[in-house]
């Protein structure tokens, strides 16, 4: 499989040749994970309607949910303005983090940053200050 020239000449990709993938729910925008595509993992991922990334770790290709059954269903694939991130939208089955929960950004924990407001937005939230 070869991705297509011309999705190929849009991207820029770091200097190991990857690109950034955030992986989101379709129907609620939940954000799930984030992953590393190649062209070849991102041509599988347009090809196959399941989602693949490069590890970086393992330096191997690997298909979400093929151990885990924790599959992602591709259900769109968006390039951003600048060409350097992918946003991929899925159906999510079980739980998208390596650890077993619904998603990447559960285990580590809200960082406690102050919600700022915008101007004229009387709500900075609770306990909070704008």
């Amino acid at each position: 499989m070869t991705l297509h020239p011309d999705i190929a000449s849009r991207l820029k990709r770091d200097p190991t040749g990857l690109v950034c993938a955030v992986v989101q729910q379709h129907d609620t925008g939940e954000v799930l994970m984030v992953g590393w595509m190649d062209d070849e993992a991102l041509d599988r991922t347009l090809r196959q309607g399941r989602v693949t990334f490069w590890s970086r770790s393992r330096q191997e290709y690997w298909r979400k949910g093929d151990t885990s059954g924790h599959v992602q269903y591709v259900r769109s694939v968006a390039l951003d303005c600048d060409g350097d991130a992918l946003l991929v939208t899925v159906d999510q089955v079980g739980a998208a983090c390596h650890t077993g929960c619904r998603t990447c950004f559960m285990a580590g924990g809200d960082l406690g940053a102050v919600v700022g407001a915008a101007p004229g937005d009387r709500c900075p939230g609770p306990g909070k200050t704008g």
